[in-house]
């Protein structure tokens, strides 16, 4: 590691986790969190944390429906996924084609990429009646 890797960086955090909205600083020296200020709340200071170390995101999109109410179904992470790791989980549920009826919460595609996180239905659709 570089003696410039190991000089504490200083980055500034909008908490996203509940209506407070805090701002904070959050300082890494060696990819480790050695000071935070400015968050009200446990888990806002647990969310800076994730955000500088290993930020994550919830992935909403849509996948192809076969023989539905509608063309496409909108999906939705369980959990978080890495951000780093979305353009790959988007590109790979591209060639996803499920056939209705679907209910919410209908598992999709598990443990998408081996991430450990399952993509599901986030409605219902019903089969179109021929």
């Amino acid at each position: 590691m570089s003696e410039l890797q190991r000089q504490p960086i200083t980055q500034r955090v909008s908490c996203i986790v509940c209506p407070m909205s805090c701002v904070g600083e959050v300082e890494i020296a060696e990819g480790q969190v050695v000071r935070m200020v400015g968050f009200s709340c446990e888990r806002g200071r647990a969310y800076a944390e994730s955000e500088v170390t290993a930020p994550k995101r919830v992935l909403t999109t849509t996948v192809k429906l076969n023989g539905g109410t509608l063309r496409l179904l909108p999906v939705v992470s369980r959990q978080p996924l890495p951000k780093d790791k979305i353009a790959a989980c988007v590109r790979c549920l591209a060639s996803v084609e499920v056939e209705a009826p679907v209910k919410e919460g209908d598992i999709i595609s598990g443990d998408l990429l081996g991430l450990g996180v399952d993509i599901v239905a986030s409605r219902d659709v019903e089969s179109v009646s021929r």
